[in-house]
């Protein structure tokens, strides 16, 4: 009696598994006002919305100079300085700053900004800290904007700030809680740069 001769089965190769590969999601840094904030994420509906209706060519590209100040007194008990903050009509903390009128210096500027947006008048322009450059889109044109910056120490205790219509909030932050309410990155590192020169003795 013979063995019957059974044949191995073959069978089909697994499909191969393939693991997804992570979405990264974008994110956006800190930037200054007309753009978005890092907070923000670009999401599919906003790039669907962005193919849809294209925005219209860039006809004209403006530069826009402007100044403000980093403005700083020391706290009751000299152990830290507090900044003085400005938050605009969206809700963002930042410094009193705006537009170079034709015949101001950048130094000029800074010393009316402060004195309009944030009703300080006794102040001291110590230095110049460095300037920031930032670019945004309005409607066809490119808006390049350049802002210089300085440090400024208020010296009237007694001086109340007072904010303009348009604005939602001015207040003193001590510098740690300054650092976190700032919404811009380039501000943020200049504010650095102040508390240095600061503990230096500028």
């Amino acid at each position: 009696m013979t063995k019957k001769k059974t044949q191995g089965v073959r069978r089909p190769n697994p499909t191969p598994r393939t693991t997804p590969k992570p979405v990264k999601s974008e994110r956006i840094g800190k930037v200054p006002e007309a753009l978005p904030l890092k907070s923000e994420k670009v999401s599919a509906v906003t790039r669907l919305t962005a193919r849809v209706f294209k925005k219209p060519a860039i006809q004209e590209v403006v530069r826009e100079p402007t100044a403000g100040g980093i403005v700083f007194r020391p706290t009751r008990d000299h152990r830290d300085i507090e900044i003085l903050l400005i938050q605009d009509s969206k809700g963002r903390w930042t410094i009193p700053k705006g537009h170079i009128e034709p015949g101001e210096t950048a130094k000029q500027t800074a010393i009316r900004e402060i004195g309009e947006e944030a009703g300080l008048f006794h102040i001291e322009v110590l230095m110049w800290l460095g300037k920031i450059h930032f670019q945004y889109r309005r409607v066809d044109k490119l808006v390049l904007m350049m802002t210089q910056i300085y440090l400024v120490r208020a010296l009237d205790d007694h001086e109340t700030p007072t904010k303009e219509q348009w604005m939602k909030g001015i207040k003193w932050f001590r510098f740690n809680d300054a650092l976190d309410a700032i919404e811009y990155e380039d501000i943020e590192k200049l504010m650095l740069v102040a508390k240095n020169k600061i503990r230096q003795g500028i």
